[in-house]
């Protein structure tokens, strides 16, 4: 029997529904060739009224002003990090970083995530890994979903990962290989709605199931060109804002009918995955939570969704992340190019050495 190797490593998640930055510290555990993992310490750290209007500002920025926010971002998770660690009384070898995604657009050869990874390890004095996009881009891929490699070696035992964050996304097993692909706009969307109302979510959907389904908008969103592409396919905010927005402000429907046919969207298009009658699904992200909209998933799919503890539901992401930069520093592949198109598998990620 091999010795274990135990890594102890910071995952750093900023999503596209850009409420705030989830920092988990994980113990991250190899023996006979299998991964097993242990989320030590989490916790979200909100975006403050200045950040949450610099990260919804991203996409209109200008060069040098998104250059500027691009450092300045690293220095704040940097920050953030660096007092985490000394709060948790911690001593991580490795940082991962997401960084929030600005601009994703793998059919022109690029995917954008704010947040300098040099700045990060200049203020932790930590080894640190991010921009991991890239590389699989330039191999032709989508730079999207990441996380399927994790979903694999993590939570292998489910048949498939669901992930309901400000986009949803499923990976699952094809016969021995992974699939996966971005499925719909999730919190992303039913956020903007609540915001409307004055809202910065519609708590357990209470919102949404007090309204009535709009069947016009309904059929105006599911028709939209996105869900004709084959998979695989990923999603940036430019899709929701060129292709969702419109649609739903030509509707003329507001407040809780809004929520409401949105949240009827994404349960039809949740259910509608090819998995087999019976699949066990793990649902992780905040769409976890949001109880009507699970309660329409239920209704409409043939899979049981499973919902793992808390801690797992809320920083599954992170985790997952901190499992790619072990995985970039052990320069093993991290990135499965049957899941985003690559004409290859790879290991992607650049490190910076303070």
């Amino acid at each position: 029997m091999t010795t274990p190797q135990t890594y102890e490593v910071i995952g750093l998640m900023s999503g596209t529904s850009g409420d705030g930055t989830d920092i988990a510290f994980c113990r991250l555990h190899l023996q006979e060739g299998k991964w097993s993992h242990e989320i030590v310490e989490a916790e979200t750290v909100p975006y403050n009224r200045e950040l949450k209007l610099l990260v919804d500002a991203l996409m209109t920025l200008g060069p040098e002003s998104l250059m500027e926010a691009h450092v300045g971002l690293g220095q704040y998770f940097g920050r953030i990090t660096a007092a985490f660690i000394r709060e948790k009384n911690i001593r991580p070898s490795l940082i991962a970083s997401h960084g929030h995604t600005v601009f994703h657009q793998p059919g022109k050869g690029y995917s954008f995530q704010a947040g300098s990874g040099a700045h990060i390890a200049a203020e932790t004095g930590i080894e640190t890994v991010a921009d991991f996009r890239a590389l699989d881009v330039a191999l032709g891929g989508q730079g999207a979903p990441l996380v399927p490699v994790g979903d694999l070696l993590l939570f292998g035992e489910y048949d498939a990962c669901i992930n309901l964050g400000g986009i949803a996304n499923v990976s699952y097993d094809d016969h021995g290989t992974r699939r996966a692909y971005d499925i719909c706009p999730c919190n992303m969307a039913l956020n903007d709605a609540a915001g409307t109302l004055g809202m910065a979510f519609d708590t357990d959907g209470s919102t949404a199931a007090g309204g009535s389904v709009d069947k016009s908008l309904l059929d105006a969103l599911e028709s939209i060109p996105y869900y004709k592409r084959p998979a695989p396919r990923s999603m940036g905010r430019e899709d929701y804002d060129a292709d969702f927005k419109p649609a739903i402000a030509a509707s003329g429907v507001t407040g809780a009918a809004w929520l409401r046919t949105l949240t009827e969207h994404v349960a039809r298009q949740i259910a509608g995955i090819a998995l087999k009658g019976g699949s066990r699904v793990l649902v992780t992200g905040g769409g976890g939570y949001n109880r009507f909209l699970m309660e329409r998933i239920n209704a409409l799919a043939e899979f049981e969704l499973v919902i793992p503890d808390d801690r797992t539901v809320q920083f599954k992401e992170a985790l997952i992340f901190a499992l790619l930069g072990v995985l970039r520093k052990r320069n093993e592949v991290n990135t499965l190019g049957s899941v985003t198109g690559a004409s290859h598998d790879s290991s992607g990620g650049v490190l910076f050495t303070p």
